[in-house]
């Protein structure tokens, strides 16, 4: 009885962050944090940075995986199927809607005014939601000086997932040298490896090569889905299956949509073979993640317990949050930019970290409907 509660829980946790989560997998985390940490406590802050972590070492939607993960946590398998579905399904529908109306009409709706308070509250909630795992992250000077350094070289747009590499190794290198050891520790866990994207050739548009094209992608890619479109334009554009302005207007859903990016696949799979190349192709973006997750998962407390992959995983924590801060930073560049915008954000703010157990929910509801009023003064 008990298995069947907590799997409801999980469905009716991820459905409405499916529906919510606008801004993105830093958004999306933070979400997740304040409501399975700070709210529900499913999990501690080190189980959630474990997680978090483990996340960015494989290849897929962290933000996605993150739900599988918590899911799994939560309720076993069955959890962790029910929490990836329900987080991804809202975005699939949502962004199979607009794939729709793009199709039929050539056009998307104007949302500009509703996302322009939407952006900043969202950084409100990621500061939020980042400031208790960063204080939990940074246990020794060394782990503060490697963060400090990620933050500074992700923020000068370094590769992310070489950031989150070198800073395990960083890590390793001084814990053997502080040990009096030759050489650096070594680790008896190697991350999946990158395997280079095929070479450029104009392919049928037949819902098996588009499933052949996502899974491939869904399998290899790191970081986040703001990485994807580079990706879908090597993929898709160069091979001519897709014009590059659908692109930028796949691209565009995908931001303004909740839930993953990777539901911009969906639009395009859309554009290019109807309904049945929506299905095909967001069935394999998000296979792999759930094969990784599936895999990982078990073996995290393992890892933990081994002192050399302790030491890796406790850096690489460190550098996941500091690349969420450069994330925020960036998102501020670009939405933060007059006295409406610093408005929303300072109100966001204040009431995000003052009520702590407030629905982000209803920040984000508040940003859109000050963004809206706001906007046309």
């Amino acid at each position: 009885m008990q298995k069947k509660e907590d799997l409801k829980e999980v469905a009716k946790l991820f459905l409405k962050l499916g529906i919510i989560g606008f801004g993105g997998p830093a958004a999306h985390i933070a979400m997740m944090q304040q409501e399975v940490v700070v709210k529900r406590k499913w999990l501690s802050e080190q189980r959630f940075l474990d997680l978090l972590g483990a996340t960015n070492l494989i290849p897929g939607p962290n933000s996605t995986e993150m739900a599988i993960h918590i899911g799994h946590e939560k309720a076993g398998w069955k959890g962790l199927i029910v929490a990836g579905l329900c987080f991804i399904l809202p975005a699939v529908l949502i962004t199979g809607f607009f794939a729709f109306l793009y199709k039929e009409y050539g056009q998307l709706p104007e949302l500009q005014a509703f996302l322009y308070g939407i952006k900043p509250a969202i950084i409100a909630i990621i500061l939020a939601a980042i400031f208790p795992l960063a204080k939990k992250s940074l246990k020794t000077g060394l782990l503060t000086i490697i963060g400090i350094g990620v933050l500074s070289l992700s923020l000068l747009q370094i590769n992310e997932i070489a950031l989150l590499f070198g800073a395990g190794f960083v890590g390793l290198f001084f814990n053997s040298l502080k040990k009096g050891e030759s050489g650096t520790a070594k680790l008896n866990w190697m991350p999946l490896a990158f395997f280079p994207l095929s070479k450029t050739t104009v392919v049928a548009s037949t819902n098996f090569n588009l499933f052949l094209i996502f899974l491939k992608i869904g399998a290899i890619l790191y970081g986040s889905g703001y990485v994807l479109f580079a990706f879908l334009d090597a993929e898709l554009v160069a091979k001519g299956l897709l014009s590059r302005s659908a692109l930028i207007d796949a691209i565009a859903v995908g931001q303004f949509t909740p839930g993953p990016v990777f539901s911009s696949v969906t639009f395009i799979g859309y554009q290019i073979n109807g309904v049945s190349g929506a299905f095909f192709s967001t069935l394999a973006i998000f296979l792999p993640s759930f094969l990784f997750v599936a895999l990982l998962n078990p073996l995290v407390k393992k890892l933990r317990n081994s002192e050399p992959f302790s030491v890796f995983l406790d850096a690489v924590n460190v550098a996941s949050v500091a690349i969420i801060v450069s994330i925020c930073i960036q998102m501020g560049k670009d939405s933060i930019t007059d006295w409406r915008t610093i408005l929303i954000a300072l109100a966001s703010i204040l009431i995000a970290f003052q009520y702590k157990k407030i629905n982000s929910a209803l920040i984000v509801l508040g940003g859109s409907i000050g963004g809206y009023l706001l906007y046309f003064i």
